[in-house]
């Protein structure tokens, strides 16, 4: 049988590569504008009791290899994606488009990190993979210093990772943590027209937070890992539109539009 094709198998109704491609090509239609600002995806994985990772932050395989493959479908089809320095840490993540069958003028999005302490490790996956061209730049997104303040280990890292030939963007932090919107301004400088943002737990509570959101995609896995598992924090939500739902291999990945006046 194609892969073309439907099918079914242990776990119920498979779709094909083409309903997949249809549901994303659903998703991610936008109205032809000339709009600057850059559009955003907010993506993750969560078990039926909403966890997306385990006890200490500890990553879990929750999409089966037929989610994932579609998780790398949308990567392909945005300039950068975002993740923070926790999940760089702790998962070592390459954020790549590795599953993909190569296609012409395909590229793999750009990775930005949220690291405000630029605890970054030039060993990760990340810095390996653009050292050896197998892989882009990645940009280190930290907090923009207090005029006059002394913090000679922060500015030695800095110096660091620029001399590794990573691009370090500096932004104002708000109630503690970085300015999403700041830093959306400063992707925008730089021509970016689309930002993937797949975790971890406090980075999917900022973007939801911050009202800045185009299109949530969740992906929902048949498992649950219990309350040592880690959650998100939603708190107060902004209105969505729910979009459609779409089963790929045993998961379930729902879609809904955003909270963004022009973006609809």
């Amino acid at each position: 049988m194609s892969k073309r094709q439907s099918k079914r198998t242990s776990h119920g109704y498979q779709s094909s590569e083409d309903e997949v491609e249809q549901f994303l090509d659903e998703v991610f239609t936008f109205p032809k504008d000339n709009d600057p600002r850059v559009r955003v995806t907010l993506t993750f994985a969560q078990s039926l009791d909403s966890k997306i990772a385990g006890a200490n932050g500890k990553q879990l395989t929750l999409s089966c290899k037929e989610s994932m493959h579609m998780t790398h479908m949308m990567r392909a089809r945005h300039d950068t994606i975002l993740v923070g320095i926790g999940t760089a840490l702790n998962d070592n993540p390459q954020l790549n488009i590795r599953l993909l069958t190569p296609k012409d003028g395909e590229t793999a999005p750009v990775p930005v990190i949220l690291d405000t302490d630029l605890r970054f490790s030039l060993d990760s996956k990340l810095a390996i993979n653009f050292r050896s061209g197998k892989g882009e730049r990645p940009i280190l997104v930290t907090k923009k210093k207090v005029k006059g303040s002394e913090e000679p280990e922060w500015d030695a890292r800095k110096r660091a990772l620029e001399e590794a030939g990573l691009l370090v963007i500096e932004v104002p932090l708000e109630h503690g943590r970085l300015s999403i919107k700041r830093l959306l301004l400063e992707l925008q400088d730089m021509g970016v027209k689309s930002l993937m943002v797949e975790g971890g737990a406090s980075v999917i509570s900022s973007f939801i937070g911050s009202g800045l959101v185009d299109r949530l995609v969740v992906t929902v896995c048949p498992t649950l890992v219990g309350d040592e598992g880690v959650a998100y924090n939603v708190g107060t939500v902004p209105s969505l539109e729910y979009m459609r739902s779409q089963s790929v291999g045993r998961d379930t990945v729902m879609a809904w539009r955003g909270w963004r006046l022009g973006f609809r």
